[in-house]
């Protein structure tokens, strides 16, 4: 590639004149304690220069210098820059910084961020942030790097949000538990990949491709994500022969796209309560991985999207300003594809038991690890970095033999994974391992987790053994000594261990909602069906009288759930002083089968 610069020289001078003009006068919110939201204004309006690049007495691109001499270009892509502007818009021009001030923009450690309007409403409907990792970064994912496409759906006019103090993009930033800057909230499609865009062969191609985020209720916060991802072929660090992609490219390029999709989710706020102060609350999701579907077909052409072809020549790598079109699967058809097109190898699930989870795409996932190992990559259930330690229910269907489809089983009454072979739940009942937004970013300590990783913590296994798609045996260990105290089989109790499945595949939003509202409602029914049958005992069910007033939805789902178990427990307790087998194996059949009316005088 052909490295093309702004003559050094120019640049010294430029910035030895301009340098002493910027010391007098700064942007009033350079370095305050207040949210950097905006491109620093000039600190010197005679420094700047302007350029006609296309012959019609009209500038194309100003120069400037921002936060202690550092350059920074405006291009207008859409001809309505003026001699008198002091910046580019924010509706059609793109903007480039020379962070390392080497006379190179675009090029590494520098950050572009461009506009494009592609109704030519005044509105951008679209913004790329190219965030350059360094030159030496080689062989694999650059963490360093960000390549961001958002394509605003709805036109509230929010994208990446850019510290422009620090000139850094920040994904995570956010005020409270998960109000974040960038726009995660409603109708959304990010596209993203951590390289720099140097290094990627085919930049209409991206990694997370893409973040679908679903605003169905139209309050302007997501109730629904799809996240697609195309597992590039990276060059290889170690000296291992790379992916044969790799002979078409030049030797400067460590990313190629496969034009498919092997790994694929989908997230539901299933009870609808994302709001003030909980802006983004994903409870269950479904995942999966495999073979996949080729999406090369999903091409997507945006007027506006090529950026002025005068100004190429000041680019370091201009191929991604050279794009008219991109390839992603878009909002209209991601989901379908997933069901439709998608050969899958697994499918996964988990579900949010205590609804701490303020990630912005999806609940994160338990592997099929170790049931007992805890923390990051300690090869345990939560051995994703960004998983909670205990609090989450994940179940796997190593064979994808149920498709991704769910049914609500008798054996507890919640929603459970139709094919998982066996599943867990490590129970944080009052939600103390609680990673909000993800943990692992500042403010907080990078790649540490919120909170102190638990050192016991009680676990229910499920596991189905007669291998028909449904599970019949739940395992307890409640004292979190890593021994299973108690088991209970369905087949022993002679209870049917199915349930109504429900096709995730022709699920809309409000159908998975709807699902939920039938768990619940059954959740709690069971819940006060066990305390008459309690009050048919004599036994005192107001040392419970917490979880008797439930102020949410999700609230009546958990809080129906420990009414019904503890009650259980404590009638089975009562049996046993009395030493009445019959009575224990009546309750051990009412509550597996959700029947309290087996155990009714």
């Amino acid at each position: 590639m052909k490295h093309k610069n702004i003559p050094l020289i120019l640049l010294i001078l430029f910035s030895a004149v301009t340098y002493n003009l910027y010391a007098q006068q700064k942007y009033w919110n350079e370095h305050t304690q207040l949210t950097p939201w905006r491109f620093p204004l000039t600190a010197d309006k005679a420094g700047l220069t302007y350029e006609d690049l296309t012959g019609d007495d009209t500038p194309d691109i100003i120069r400037a210098f921002v936060l202690d001499s550092i350059p920074v270009m405006w291009i207008d892509d859409d001809g309505d820059m003026r001699y008198d502007d002091l910046e580019g818009d924010t509706d059609n021009d793109c903007l480039l910084i020379d962070l390392n001030k080497d006379g190179i923009f675009g090029g590494p450690k520098d950050l572009c961020i461009d506009w494009v309007d592609t109704d030519e409403d005044g509105i951008a409907d679209m913004q790329l942030v190219i965030y350059n990792g360094s030159a030496d970064a080689r062989c694999g994912y650059d963490w360093d790097s960000d390549f961001i496409i958002v394509i605003d759906i709805e036109k509230d006019d929010i994208k990446s949000f850019i510290d422009w103090n620090q000139l850094l993009p920040l994904c995570w930033e956010h005020s409270g538990h998960s109000n974040f800057f960038q726009d995660y909230h409603g109708n959304t499609l990010l596209l993203k990949m951590h390289s720099s865009s140097f290094r990627v062969a085919d930049t209409r191609f991206n990694c997370e491709n893409p973040f679908i985020f679903y605003d169905h209720d139209n309050d302007n916060l997501t109730e629904m994500s799809v996240r697609l991802m195309d597992i590039p072929h990276v060059r290889p660090c170690n000296g291992d022969t790379p992916h044969e992609t790799f002979r078409k490219v030049s030797d400067e390029i460590d990313v190629v796209y496969s034009g498919r999709i092997p790994w694929a989710s989908i997230s539901w706020d299933v009870d609808n309560d994302n709001g003030q102060g909980n802006e983004f609350d994903f409870d269950m999701t479904v995942h999966f991985y495999g073979k996949g579907f080729d999406y090369s077909d999903q091409i997507h052409k945006f007027k506006n999207l090529r950026g002025l072809p005068e100004a190429d020549r000041y680019i370091y790598d201009p191929r991604w300003r050279q794009m008219s079109e991109l390839i992603y699967p878009d909002e209209k058809v991601a989901y379908n594809m997933i069901f439709r097109k998608g050969k899958w190898d697994y499918c996964w699930f988990v579900f949010d038991e205590d609804d701490d989870c303020n990630r912005w795409e999806r609940v994160e996932f338990y592997y099929p690890y170790d049931l007992f190992k805890v923390g990051a990559a300690q090869g345990g259930l939560d051995s994703h970095k960004q998983a909670d330690a205990a609090g989450d229910r994940g179940e796997f269907d190593q064979d994808n033999s149920g498709k991704g489809r769910l049914y609500l089983s008798p054996i507890d009454g919640k929603i459970h994974l139709f094919g998982a072979e066996w599943g867990a739940w490590r129970i944080d009942q009052n939600a103390k391992c609680f990673q909000g937004y993800g943990g692992l970013y500042p403010p907080g300590e990078k790649e540490q987790r919120l909170h102190k990783d638990p050192e016991s913590f009680a676990t229910v296994k499920y596991t189905d053994t007669d291998n028909n798609g449904f599970f019949d045996l739940i395992e307890y260990d409640l004292n979190g000594d890593r021994i299973f105290e108690e088991r209970v089989s369905l087949l022993e109790l002679n209870i049917d261990d199915s349930g109504m499945i429900y096709d995730t595949s022709e699920m809309k939003y409000e159908d998975v909602k709807a699902l939920f509202d039938i768990c619940t409602n059954g959740m709690w029914e069971r819940g006060q069906d066990a305390i008459e049958v309690a009050g048919q005992y004599n036994l005192n069910t107001s040392w419970y009288s917490f979880w008797k007033q439930p102020h949410t939805p999700f609230e009546r789902y958990s809080y129906g759930y420990w009414l019904n178990f503890y009650i259980y427990k404590d009638l089975c307790h009562l049996a046993e002083l009395n030493k009445d087998t019959k009575m224990r194996k009546r309750l051990d059949k009412a509550y597996y089968s959700g029947n309290w009316k087996e155990v009714l005088k």
